[in-house]
């Protein structure tokens, strides 16, 4: 098991980029394979997970060519072949989720799995709604937890209200939906990301979105497209955290995605003082994107509620480091989803952030952290999960002494080159990886 050990000796300075958007790619290559015609994909994420897309996607009989830029020759709705083995979507809970709703509407069975920790978190949000639509789906505690049996049927149209916001769920029924006889509708108290959405849009299909409801007709058939994937803000927020709390940092990450369902967190750290702006704007056909620069800045507390959720569950790890580094009380509240994710992220966050010397208590839906004037260097575990992974490294950064994270192999299921990135950032810092 690799460990990360960090000695934190300067600031974090130059101008880089981060890997394609991780929820962008996975539906690209979702999209693309079910569009006619051939997609070709540049800037497509490397990290582990959206490879197990691809993976999912060549066994389903959809010729995908790797190089510089993405290939993939779309298959059309119903073009995809029974697979000769179990799926395995290794840690990704976007790729089985999302995949589930296409498979439903396919016309042979399909088995799909993923490894030790995603086949302990929860699919009935998802099956629960597509068994509705007349889906064929088994698993164990009634289809919440795969493996699971996909039995491809003719599926009929639904109103599903979700009673949490899931770009997930939402996923999952609109792509179900486009194998359905009539209009399917998602609704949700607020609004999550909206990627799955504009990429239909993209492909040619047509949607109907009022506040928190969006709808789509079966039958549309989609067709490939050519377009390049911006970075992904959720990596990039390791850095924006970093160059935010290391002293004479100032950093430069160029062509990130900045959809508004995802920029919740530069909100929050400006609110709270820090220096972040954007330059060079650009409205792609598909996602906006801008270049981000971030200066050091000391930090405020902040308060995060439940309506803040939607854009920014991914982010909480870095945002909770920020909270103990920051002048008072911070208060992140309506989190009870990062419960559910990699592991425990709340409990993971609470004791780790402990260790290092920070004031935190755990609640059941967030925490409760009181700033400190330094961080004392210790011994910290990821728990099997990237973004605590990548989070208590930059903590480690600003730690007065050494700091070691246990379990971090993880890091490559999204962002397998962040430890090389960091490193060119802070040539001045011991950062090293041992067995």
């Amino acid at each position: 098991m690799h460990s990360i050990i960090v000695n934190g000796r300067g600031p974090l300075r130059g101008t880089f980029s981060v890997p394609g958007d991780k929820s962008i790619s996975h539906r690209a290559i979702m999209l693309s394979s079910i569009a006619n015609g051939v997609s070709k994909l540049e800037g497509f994420a490397t990290g582990e997970d959206c490879m197990n897309t691809v993976k999912a996607f060549r066994s389903l009989g959809v010729n995908i060519d790797r190089k510089d830029t993405l290939t993939v020759e779309g298959k059309g709705l119903h073009g995809l072949k029974e697979p000769g083995e179990t799926i395995d979507t290794g840690n990704s809970g976007t790729t089985m989720r999302l995949l589930l709703g296409i498979l439903a509407g396919q016309s042979f069975r399909t088995v799909i799995t993923g490894d030790e920790s995603l086949r302990q978190r929860p699919m009935r949000r998802v099956t629960q709604p597509l068994r509705e639509m007349g889906a064929m789906i088994s698993g164990r505690d009634g289809a919440d937890f795969a493996p699971l049996t996909v039995k491809g049927t003719n599926l009929h149209p639904i109103r599903h209200v979700s009673p949490i916001p899931s770009a997930q769920v939402k996923s999952a029924v609109l792509l179900a939906g486009l194998y359905a006889d009539g209009e399917t509708s998602v609704t949700e108290p607020l609004l999550s990301r909206d990627h799955t959405e504009r990429m239909l849009r993209f492909f040619g299909a047509e949607l109907n979105t009022d506040g928190t409801t969006v709808r789509i007709k079966g039958g549309q058939e989609l067709k490939g497209r050519n377009f390049s994937i911006p970075g992904d803000i959720s990596a990039a927020s390791f850095f924006i955290l970093g160059a935010c709390m290391i002293p004479d940092s100032k950093i430069t990450i160029t062509n990130v995605g900045v959809n508004p369902t995802r920029t919740r967190m530069i909100d929050v750290l400006r609110s709270s003082g820090a220096k972040i702006t954007l330059s060079g704007a650009r409205d792609e056909a598909l996602e906006p994107a801008a270049d981000i620069t971030v200066e050091w800045s000391k930090l405020d507390p902040f308060k995060i509620g439940p309506a803040d959720m939607p854009g920014l569950l991914d982010e909480i790890p870095a945002l909770a480091v920020a909270a103990a580094f920051s002048g008072g009380e911070s208060v992140i509240r309506g989190a009870s989803e990062l419960r559910v994710k990699e592991t425990d992220r709340i409990k993971a966050l609470a004791a780790d952030l402990k260790n290092l010397g920070a004031d935190v208590r755990e609640q059941e839906d967030g925490l409760l952290i009181q700033g400190v004037e330094t961080l004392k260097g210790s011994e910290v575990d990821s728990f099997g999960d990237h973004r605590i992974a990548m989070a208590m490294t930059i903590a480690g950064m600003i730690s007065r002494e050494e700091t070691t994270i246990l379990n971090t192999e993880c890091i490559n299921t999204s962002f397998p080159e962040f430890i090389d990135t960091l490193r060119i950032l802070a040539p001045d810092s011991e950062i090293r990886i041992t067995d």
